[in-house]
């Protein structure tokens, strides 16, 4: 049973793999950040196993009893007047051996002014799009390693522009009870546009991700270390602003070496008191700080902070993401529990 699952999965990772970068791809909302927790912990983590029900938004193989009758709701007012959410909801039944999980993402760009090629107006249009996500997990026989895919139907509308789209996530996790340790392997976002918005067909953000988190024995701590967007190397790309020009006006552009691709791929995370009423969580994002610092100028891209806090049975969650001196991000989400 778990070789048949495996190759199944390992099958589904070749055959959607394609390098992409930001800006090449549509559908570019499914990439953001799924909750306050997420965002603390650098904005991406894939090995929470536990009451939090947004996490399978992002990796569907943590889906698990735990989440029960759990309901999530995250908002962030997001850079540039942009405003997002999720929302996510599990059931359990068959002897609470069976959970079933949906989520709904959601992007409102706000409301922009129209011109034509002759500068008049034709007044304001707005753009939003959303997905509509179904996932569920299973354990592979008696082994630590549980297997979890979910599907997801996708929406936007730009201006007059329409677009409708369909992608798979498929998760597969190790889970050490003893060790309380965890590592996943996670591909998001293989898909397609089933319509167009005018006739041109593009890819969908595929990401491959590899994640590990664990909590030490004699400390309340838990670490996650993440490797996002495995399937391109290298993943960035070089700013020509930051071009070297010497005496003679030749130009040398911005390259990185091999340690800096390795960290351009990683994200560092910590929760304080994970299980606890009250928590601390903090983050860093190795590529979000290379790509939006500012040279000779302190401006701590890429740091996350944020806490959670249970009252009874409700969890509420804050973060607050440095992204660059011009412009910064707050998330705020609430998890109740209906049991």
């Amino acid at each position: 049973m778990f070789k048949k699952f495996t190759i199944v999965f390992l099958l589904l990772t070749c055959t959607f793999v394609s390098a992409q970068v930001g800006g090449e791809t549509t559908y570019q909302f499914l990439n953001l950040v799924a909750s306050p927790r997420q965002a603390a912990l650098g904005g991406k983590v894939f090995t929470n196993v536990d009451y939090d029900v947004s996490q399978a938004l992002t990796n569907p193989a943590t889906i698990n009893p735990e989440m029960d009758n759990q309901l999530a709701v995250n908002y962030t007012s997001y850079l540039g007047g942009i405003s997002y959410g999720t929302a996510a909801y599990a059931y359990t039944w068959d002897r609470r051996t069976q959970t079933f999980h949906m989520g709904v993402n959601y992007v409102n760009y706000g409301s922009f002014d129209g011109y034509d090629e002759d500068g008049n107006s034709t007044g304001s249009f707005t753009g939003n799009e959303a997905a509509l996500s179904f996932g569920y997990a299973a354990q592979l026989g008696y082994s630590d390693f549980y297997l979890g895919g979910s599907a997801k139907l996708i929406t936007s509308k730009l201006e007059q522009y329409t677009s409708f789209g369909a992608a798979i996530d498929a998760g597969l996790i190790y889970i050490n009870e003893d060790l309380e340790f965890q590592a996943t392997l996670v591909v998001r976002n293989a898909g397609i546009q089933i319509t167009t918005y005018a006739g041109l067909n593009e890819p969908l953000p595929l990401e491959i991700a590899f994640g590990m988190s664990q909590t030490l024995e004699h400390v309340p701590l838990r670490w996650h270390l993440t490797f996002e967007n495995l399937q391109e190397w290298p993943i960035s790309v070089s700013n020509p602003a930051r071009a070297e020009t010497d005496l003679e006006g030749n130009q040398t552009q911005e390259e990185s070496g091999f340690f800096q691709n390795v960290l351009n791929h990683t994200i560092l995370g910590a929760e304080i008191f994970p299980e606890g009423a009250f928590s601390i969580r903090l983050g860093y994002n190795f590529r979000r700080s290379q790509e939006l610092k500012i040279i000779d100028q302190r401006s701590f891209s890429g740091i996350s902070a944020g806490f959670g806090l249970k009252l009874n049975k409700l969890r509420f969650s804050f973060t607050h993401a440095r992204y660059s001196s011009a412009g910064n991000a707050n998330f705020f989400g609430l998890q109740l529990d209906l049991r």
